[in-house]
């Protein structure tokens, strides 16, 4: 496996997330995957816009707001959600 195919991971950090509509969630902040399996569970939301603050979507203990990655349609230059998969 070459470097570069091992650091997508770590490009998503920092990508903006967008739902498929366009609207503005906020940044990939961290991931959060089950060790055993590899199986990514959520995307922690950095920097979340007022526009998710409306919603109520699941927090971590931290408060931090997750979102499932079964929610992920398209991971490019963005982090396309489908909106309606998390509320």
């Amino acid at each position: 496996m070459a470097d570069d195919e091992k650091k997508f991971s770590k490009e998503l950090i920092g990508k903006v997330v967008v739902s498929k509509a366009g609207k503005r969630f906020g940044e990939v902040g961290d991931i959060i995957f089950e060790a055993r399996s590899g199986e990514l569970i959520h995307v922690i939301l950095g920097n979340p816009t007022q526009y998710v603050a409306k919603l109520n979507l699941e927090k971590a203990k931290d408060g931090s707001i997750l979102i499932p990655f079964s929610a992920v349609i398209a991971m490019g230059d963005f982090l396309v959600i489908a909106e309606e998969d998390i509320i």
